[in-house]
């Protein structure tokens, strides 16, 4: 299975903006097959644009956040019937921004995982450990307890999730978790699902802490690391096109 390379854009960009990172983008991967899948998951109001501009490119796009609800009286939310009439392909759940800002549970990151496979996006499962939670020695216990929640909501389609692991030490802050200890929790993670599921290796678990061009190489290596979960790298063509290139 080829590795994964997803970009989440957070809160930036702009009509002008992304129209020329697209093109930058595109321009890398024109007249080759990229050796990784790569996505991009952009703010809600650019949904109709990207899609626009990628449709039949290699670049596949998502949203950065589902509702956990259908439909109804849910004002500013987004649901997942509204995300696949723009042909989203992924989703983000439960990012640590989402647990850490706006109060996110596991059951609602759960229940939001759910309403996406529901009509046939894949939800790109955060978990991870605050430095407090790695300094007492619980980043094997949070991060379990935060997949389990998944695993006990979605059941038998735990194998078509991807999972990211993104310590929340090391996202935004220049810090990046070493590849031996991403690759310690990454082992946890596979086996956690090859006790829930026939298909553990459908699953791919991506490393979503400050990587980029310098780091991602060691990271990319690692057995269980199956590919990365971009912030900042993912707004700059150049950084993006060569961790690809890199993941390939």
């Amino acid at each position: 299975m080829k590795k994964l390379i997803a970009g989440n854009w957070k809160m930036n960009g702009s009509l002008a903006a992304n129209a020329t990172l697209l093109e930058a983008l595109l321009e890398g991967l024109r007249g080759s097959t990229p050796g990784a899948d790569v996505a991009l998951c952009v703010p809600a109001p650019y949904l109709a644009q990207v899609q626009s501009l990628l449709q039949g490119s290699p670049i596949a796009w998502g949203a950065q956040d589902v509702s956990p609800h259908a439909q109804g009286a849910y004002t500013g939310e987004v649901s997942a019937a509204m995300l696949q009439d723009f042909a989203c392909r992924y989703s983000l759940v439960g990012h640590s921004e989402r647990r850490q800002q706006h109060g996110e549970t596991d059951a609602v990151v759960a229940a939001k995982a759910q309403r996406a496979l529901a009509v046939g996006i894949t939800p790109i499962v955060c978990v991870g450990e605050t430095l407090a939670e790695r300094q007492a020695g619980l980043t094997e216990a949070v991060v379990k307890r935060q997949l389990a929640a998944v695993i006990h909501t979605v059941a038998h389609c735990t194998s078509e999730i991807v999972l990211a692991y993104e310590p929340v030490w090391a996202i935004g802050t220049g810090q990046t978790a070493t590849p031996q200890q991403a690759q310690q929790v990454h082992a946890v993670l596979r086996a956690q699902l090859a006790a829930a599921t026939k298909h553990p290796a459908r699953v791919r678990i991506l490393y979503g802490g400050s990587m980029n061009a310098n780091n991602a190489a060691s990271l990319l290596a690692q057995a269980d690391v199956d590919g990365g979960l971009l912030g900042g790298a993912s707004l700059k063509a150049s950084d993006l096109l060569q961790i690809v290139a890199l993941a390939g």
